[in-house]
Parts: structure tokens; C-alpha cells; sequence
């Protein structure tokens, strides 16, 4: 085998990082695109109930965008590690990289980036995907990575997760990543009920789908956390090894199914305790439109007016009658 510029000639050149996750941005999209239209007619209501249904919104939105962003992300799992390694079969050169390892409910990702990025005559900057979701074939993937000859240290990092790895993880991660799933596809249905439940001022019922959708957060992340303290294979690079912990999906969705909690008890006992504070709060409170009704009951209108000309005592009305006859 003859060499071409210092690699081989059945390696195609060097894979283009992993394309910006449009899944993610689209979602991103609509959700900023509702909070600025609501922003917009967010002048049109008046006094206090303003700033409580700017609250409303953002909370709601938020709480949304993440249960159903977070579906998406491969972050849930991540690690990194510096080491001196070769780069691809039947090689000795040697080179130093950055591996990044990056799991999410629907695969990994296996990163791989020089220090410096060109190294060998090759730029060195690789982001791979391998699924594992429904419908997805992970050897299947883990099989076309080895024909398109990815590096030595994906490939390896990539067969710890195969089915036929002695490590057996690869059932745990897939399975715990769709039981992990399905939670938060059913919180996201949930959430959905509390935000038209509050629409239509049925507080109590709302409060208690809000209770639900924390409880079906809480349990994708124990399914998740089960998982990821099953005994594990060292992924190891020559003196180092690369250990994972969790990622910034894992405490947001932490974060998301705390905040539905706390929201969902808090309207719970405020409706047992201080109904008219909820109703403040949900701008329910009908001491100001009692008052506007009666400030347009004035004697300087019209209607008012008539109706005050119409109301005569009876003793006046017979001595009116009498004093003509």
C-alpha cells in the first residue's frame, strides 16, 4: 500500500464537523416567535395584571421549550479528555487530540478534535453521530464508520456501545433513553392541558396538571439517573480515560421539573388558602370591574339619566294630580 501525502489512500479526507442540530433551532424558533407576539400586544392590557401575565407567559413558554427541546439534545451524558494517540489503523503517528463523548436519550456522539487542528498533513476536527433510537441500527452505524475509515479513537469509543461490546451498555443506554423519552413526550402533552386549563380559569384542575407534568419530568430523569450508575467499561487512552458525567440537559431538565413542581403546589394551596390572591395573580378579580360599572352608571349619561326621571316618589305624583283637578 502506497502513501499519498502522508495518509492512506482508502481514507477519505477529513469529515466536516457535525452540521448545527436544526431540530433544535426550529423549536427555538417558534417558541421565541410566540414570547415576541405576546410581547407585542403585552401594552394593550392594563394596570397590575400586566406584569402577572407577562410572568404567566414567560414561565409557560419556557417550561414548554425545554421539555420538548431537550428531546433533541445529545448532551444529557459528556465528557472530555487530552490524549496522545494514533490516529488511524495500520499508522504510528501519533497525535494529540481533544475526544469528546456526548450522549443523549437518542445516541452519542463521538468528537474528535487536534491540538492543533492540522496535524499529519490532515485536519483533524470530527463530530459522529451513532443512533440508537427507533428505527436506528447502531452496529449498523458503527459498521459505516469502519468503511468510510474513521479515526482509530471514534471507532473506539464507538465499539463500547455496540451490542456486541463485552461492556453491555448499549441495551441500558437505549433502553433507560426510551422509557426517558416517552416521560417527557407525556409531560410535554400535560403541559399542554395545564396552559389550556388556565386559559379557561379552571385554576385548581391546572395546578394539578402541573403536579403531573413535574411528576413525568422527575421520572425521565430517575430512568435516566438508574442508567447512568450501572457499572461501566474504562475508556482508556493510553495513561488517561475519558469519564463522563452529567451535561447541561440533565440539570435543566432538573431545573424545568423543580419549577413545575413548586408552581403546581403553590396554586394548589394559594386556591385552598387564598383563593382571591390566584385570581389576582390570573387577573380573575372583579372588585375593578365592579367599579367601572358603577362609575358608568353616572347622571351625566344619558341611560342613567332616564332611569333617575323615571323614578318619582308616589306622594309627589298625587299631589301633582290633585293641584290640577
Amino acid at each position: 500500500m502506497t502513501l499519498w501525502n502522508g495518509s492512506y489512500p482508502f481514507y477519505p479526507g477529513a469529515n466536516a464537523c457535525f452540521p448545527f442540530d436544526t431540530t433544535r433551532a426550529v423549536i427555538i424558533t417558534v417558541f421565541l416567535s410566540m414570547l415576541v407576539t405576546f410581547i407585542i400586544i403585552l401594552p394593550g392590557i392594563r394596570g397590575r395584571g400586566r406584569l402577572f401575565w407577562f410572568l404567566r407567559l414567560v414561565l409557560g413558554l419556557s417550561v414548554g421549550a425545554v421539555v420538548l427541546t431537550v428531546q433533541f439534545t445529545r448532551d444529557w451524558e459528556m465528557g472530555w479528555v487530552q490524549a496522545n494517540t494514533s490516529y488511524k489503523s495500520f499508522s504510528h503517528a501519533q497525535v494529540n487530540v481533544d475526544i469528546g463523548l456526548h450522549i443523549g436519550l437518542a445516541g452519542v456522539n463521538i468528537t474528535l478534535r487536534g491540538n492543533p487542528v492540522n496535524q499529519i498533513n490532515e485536519t483533524i476536527n470530527y463530530n459522529e453521530h451513532f443512533p440508537w433510537n427507533f428505527g436506528a441500527d447502531y452496529d449498523r452505524s458503527y459498521s459505516e464508520g469502519l468503511e468510510k475509515g474513521l479515526p482509530s479513537p471514534i471507532l473506539y469509543v464507538a465499539e463500547k456501545f455496540s451490542t456486541q461490546s463485552p461492556c453491555a451498555v448499549h441495551r441500558q443506554y437505549r433502553i433507560a433513553g426510551h422509557y426517558a423519552s416517552l416521560m417527557l413526550w407525556l409531560a410535554f402533552c400535560t403541559w399542554l392541558i395545564s396552559i389550556l386549563l388556565f386559559s379557561m380559569s379552571i385554576l385548581l384542575y391546572g395546578g394539578h396538571m402541573l403536579l403531573l407534568t413535574a411528576t413525568l419530568i422527575l421520572f425521565s430523569l430517575l430512568f435516566f439517573f438508574t442508567m447512568r450508575n450501572t457499572p461501566k467499561c474504562p475508556i482508556q487512552f493510553g495513561p488517561v480515560s475519558l469519564r463522563t458525567d452529567y451535561g447541561e440537559s440533565f440539570w435543566l431538565t432538573l431545573a424545568t421539573g423543580l419549577l413545575c413542581l413548586l408552581l403546581g403546589l403553590g396554586i394548589i394551596i394559594l386556591n385552598s388558602v387564598q383563593p382571591e390572591k390566584l385570581k389576582i395573580i390570573f387577573s380573575l378579580d372583579k372588585s375593578s370591574e365592579e367599579e367601572v360599572w358603577d362609575k358608568s352608571c353616572l347622571p351625566a349619561e344619558p341611560s342613567c339619566s332616564a332611569q333617575h326621571v323615571l323614578m318619582v316618589p308616589l306622594g309627589e305624583l298625587c299631589q301633582m294630580t290633585t293641584t290640577q283637578l
